[in-house]
């Protein structure tokens, strides 16, 4: 008598074990967050104008402390996001990684908080009318910390759209390919256009929130 045993599959993985609601809801909540205070912030400071300054550039003058918080609450939110993700991932594609490109992203907002940008654009008042063309040694960390989180949210991303390929997800697998493509262009487009980075750095965060409510919150029956 001969026993057939069938080979492990993804979807034979082990259970996720329940993701605990605050994890959740840090990681949803992380981008509307940043983008809210930004825009608030963006609005009612004087000097600062959407099409010439960037978002970061909250962090310099008198109330820069509240975007220095702003980017460390933000940082926490996303590893807290990263933390629900790998516990809803284990054992399947994207597990691993994921969550790590998640967490390094969650780091850029620390490093971020703590290293601020450069003033320029008229930003903060007194500063030089021109764009920053020359960075200092804190404004190049700061640069550099973005640059890097972002590039590891899309490589996330990616990844995500494995796991929700081979889960079927179709819609959820274009779109976390979709979401990298528009990041890089409104990165791409940062030269021209300041409002376009911030458009891009946005769709990022929202995909990020999107994504994570998709994970981590139980389906509806």
């Amino acid at each position: 008598m001969s026993q057939t045993l069938d080979a492990p599959t993804a979807l034979d993985a082990p259970p996720a074990r329940p993701v605990p609601r605050l994890l959740s809801a840090a990681g949803i909540a992380a981008g509307p967050l940043f983008l809210a205070a930004g825009v608030a912030q963006g609005l009612t400071r004087e000097g600062f104008d959407f099409t010439r300054n960037a978002l970061s550039q909250l962090s310099l003058g008198a109330l820069g402390w509240i975007q220095v918080a702003v980017f460390l609450l933000t940082g926490l939110l996303v590893i807290g996001s990263a933390i629900a993700v790998r516990r809803t991932l284990r054992g399947t594609p994207g597990g691993t990684w994921a969550p790590r490109l998640l967490v390094a992203f969650g780091t850029s907002f620390l490093v971020a908080g703590v290293f601020s940008a450069d003033p320029g654009a008229g930003f903060p008042a007194g500063a030089p009318e021109e764009r920053v063309t020359s960075l200092s040694a804190h404004g190049t960390v700061h640069l550099l910390a973005g640059t890097a989180g972002y590039l590891a949210l899309c490589a996330a991303f990616l990844v995500l759209a494995r796991h929700f390929t081979v889960r079927g997800q179709r819609g959820w697998a274009l779109a976390s390919r979709l979401v990298p493509v528009g990041v890089l262009a409104g990165f791409a487009a940062s030269a021209t256009s300041v409002a376009a980075f911030t458009a891009g750095a946005g769709l990022g965060l929202l995909g990020l929130s999107a994504v994570t409510a998709r994970l981590t919150l139980p389906a509806r029956k």
